[in-house]
């Protein structure tokens, strides 16, 4: 049967910038090699592993990537935000996009419910870092997919020491304590503010459309420490237990690894054995921090489920054994990929 599977990627591209354009500081522009390189790169895992939807973060040059795409077979394309230019060549704010195979039917920012999130505690001004792009592509069997792409709000922390003031030494180091306190805590706030704006504007939208729903992304954090776990929500206090187990299902996220987890616990494969593989490393510690969240249409455990995750995989041979000349310019990130079978 045609397109019995399906592939899913996210991709941070890690500063994608043409030269001789520069990213955040005026030094820093790929040479005329480096940039093909790093364009070959891309090509080169997209040729091996052949995804079908891909969503990408760290995007500066967007013409050039969809130039890149289209050649490579990745006839839709979708982004809904510009990166912001400093200086006439110098970029920051790099935006997210989505690649497909499939027909993309409607495209759109997300925009978050203003009241809301200052009756939760934000202020009037608050805005993604990054805009949210939700891409609703006509998928084979299973129809329109609302997928969203995203890029939460980094670790790094909101507030900076200044650096002119003429402080003593222990003085200077308060200041920088102080700041790494305060600004990341601040940095949280914002990445927990933005998923959960998210979630909410997914579910309103799921309600509306009763589209599956596919989240996936740089989010910055991992799911687990209660920052983004309410992504993840899967129960109510205080509702009806019957009506929950009716209703809940259809609007819960679930982690495709989970999923995956699962499809293998009937299978030759223990369970227990698999091992989730780290998509980032900092000095000697590592975490995930891409994901691909999905509704319950791909859940083996929802009776009307269209598709299975058969395979997760994340690429990670650039970070655990890099070689040069074919990895110098790749990205500071694992790829993540899912694999959806149609269930019989």
């Amino acid at each position: 049967m045609q397109h019995s599977q399906l592939k899913i990627a996210t991709f941070n591209l890690f500063n994608y910038l043409e030269p001789p354009n520069a990213f955040y500081e005026f030094e820093r522009i790929y040479s005329a090699q480096q940039w093909a390189k790093k364009q070959r790169w891309i090509v080169d895992y997209l040729t091996e592993y052949q995804p079908d939807v891909i969503g990408f973060q760290e995007v500066f040059s967007i013409e050039s990537l969809k130039t890149l795409l289209h050649k490579a077979g990745y006839h839709y394309f979708a982004v809904v935000d510009e990166p912001q230019v400093i200086d006439e060549f110098i970029y920051k704010r790099p935006v997210v996009a989505l690649a497909s195979r499939f027909a993309i039917n409607e495209v759109a920012a997300i925009e978050h419910d203003q009241e809301l999130a200052q009756l939760i505690g934000l202020s009037a001004e608050f805005t993604f870092s990054r805009k949210v792009l939700r891409a609703t592509i006509a998928m084979p069997h299973i129809g329109d997919v609302d997928c969203y792409v995203v890029h939460f709000k980094s670790k790094r922390p909101m507030l900076e020491v200044d650096q002119t003031s003429q402080l003593a030494p222990e003085q200077t180091i308060i200041a920088h304590l102080k700041a790494d306190i305060a600004g990341g805590w601040g940095a949280t706030v914002q990445r927990g503010s933005e998923a959960t704006l998210l979630m909410l504007e997914m579910i309103k939208r799921r309600e509306r459309t009763q589209n599956p729903m596919l989240l996936m992304g740089d989010f910055n954090n991992n799911l687990i420490d209660g920052v983004l776990s309410h992504l993840l929500t899967d129960s109510l206090r205080f509702a009806p237990a019957f009506d929950s187990k009716t209703y809940l299902t259809k609007y819960c996220l679930n982690d495709a690894w989970q999923l995956f987890v699962k499809s293998q616990t009937s299978t030759q494969n223990p369970a227990a054995k698999l091992t989730r593989t780290p998509t980032h490393y900092f000095g000697a510690s590592s975490l995930v921090l891409d994901y691909i969240l999905l509704s319950c249409e791909f859940d083996t455990g929802y009776d009307d489920s269209f598709y299975e995750v058969s395979d997760y995989q994340t690429y990670d041979r650039h970070l655990i054994n890099p070689e040069f000349e074919r990895d110098d310019q790749s990205t500071d990130h694992g790829v993540v990929m899912i694999t959806l079978t149609l269930r019989c």
